[in-house]
């Protein structure tokens, strides 16, 4: 006999998470980012991932290619 997928659960774990504090983070690190601050990048991502940010999440922020630093 075969396993189906339960999609119910499915469902609940790809729920997006809306934490004020993660997301306060993720938008002070990606200030950071586009201000070129980078001595406070560090404690900001640390800051993320204290307070739920997906490692992803922060990830794309840093590898986003619409921040382009200036040479």
């Amino acid at each position: 006999m075969n396993k189906t997928i339960n999609f119910g659960r499915l469902r609940r774990f790809w729920k997006p998470v809306r934490d004020p504090l993660r997301l306060t983070a993720l938008l002070y690190l990606r200030e950071a980012l586009v201000e070129e601050r980078y001595e406070e990048c560090a404690e900001l991502v640390s800051w993320a991932l204290k307070f739920g940010a997906n490692p992803a999440e922060i990830q794309n922020l840093l590898e986003d290619v619409r921040r382009k630093p200036q040479a």
